[in-house]
């Protein structure tokens, strides 16, 4: 039995942070950091037959097209990835009444799919793209707390990386999941993120701080690993996917992250429209979840 401490559910039996019971979530589920854009999402739906909000998390469920889908709100950064990716998994593969994992045979894989906003790293991802992650790389801390293995391409890149940012800790590297990547993804930029504990210092920005080291983003940019599958290169930053890719790995659920690229720090450009941006994306991602 997981102790009261440990699995924490509220007085309605719902789960701890999200507020969630198990019946209001899908196999689908599409994530968003700001609560404002659950229902830039949801807006499309045919119907909604669940709204709640707690924190920054606010869950709309409703049908698209005969779908049912899930729309949530994470908030920025992977430590509230940690709290939505392991509570989604106890909604679905914890018995919330016995207090008890379920047997294996009855665990359910989710679909997560990441609808975010990120800044593009490189000249040739411009504004107004919409990119599909392969790879993440986590510069955060949270790996150090989960037994995650890498394959050895992400060992080789994590090990490199760490040498060309003169970092004293090795980042994790991630590869999302290839189908969803291939349904969803179809005919977008397809690169390799850098997820990154701040929005500001860690990014490369300097508003009235200096950054360390002075050359940073010419670094990250810059940055090549050369291997049997082709040449690896960072394409753009955000503060989220690495989590996701890490956690669903561990947990056994199929993550993809989807970025509208509303800026590129290479040529100083931030989009004219970056709602128009975020749109087109959720449309093309709602239209090929039912195809």
């Amino acid at each position: 039995m997981i102790p009261s401490s440990e699995l924490i559910l509220n007085a309605d039996g719902s789960i701890y942070h999200l507020h969630l019971l198990p019946d209001h979530i899908s196999d689908t589920i599409l994530t968003v950091g700001d609560p404002g854009r659950v229902a830039q999402v949801s807006r499309h739906f045919d119907s909604v037959e669940f709204e709640g909000a707690h924190r920054e998390f606010v869950t709309h469920v409703g049908y698209y097209k005969g779908k049912r889908l899930t729309v949530l709100s994470t908030g920025m950064g992977t430590d509230n990835i940690d709290i939505v990716m392991n509570e989604l998994d106890a909604l679905v593969n914890i018995d919330f009444m016995a207090r008890a994992v379920r047997p294996v045979e009855e665990h359910l894989n989710l679909r997560i799919v990441r609808l975010g906003t990120s800044g593009s790293l490189q000249p040739d991802v411009p504004v107004g793209a919409v990119l599909a992650t392969e790879h993440a790389v986590g510069l955060d801390s949270l790996m150090q707390f989960y037994p995650l293995v890498e394959t050895g391409l992400e060992t080789q890149v994590a090990t490199g990386l760490q040498a060309a940012l003169g970092l004293p800790f090795a980042p994790y590297v991630v590869r999302g999941d290839d189908l969803l990547r291939e349904q969803l993804g179809a005919g977008a930029v397809v690169g390799n993120t850098l997820t990154c504990p701040g929005f500001y210092g860690p990014q490369g920005r300097r508003l009235r701080l200096d950054v360390q080291p002075a050359d940073y983003l010419d670094r990250l940019r810059n940055f090549r690993h050369q291997s049997a599958e082709g040449e690896f290169r960072l394409t753009n930053f955000e503060m989220e996917t690495a989590g996701y890719y890490a956690l669903g790995r561990l947990l056994g659920h199929q993550v993809l992250s989807l970025n509208a690229i509303v800026a590129n720090r290479t040529t100083g450009e931030f989009a004219a429209n970056a709602d128009a941006v975020v749109d087109a994306m959720i449309e093309r991602t709602l239209q090929r979840l039912v195809q």
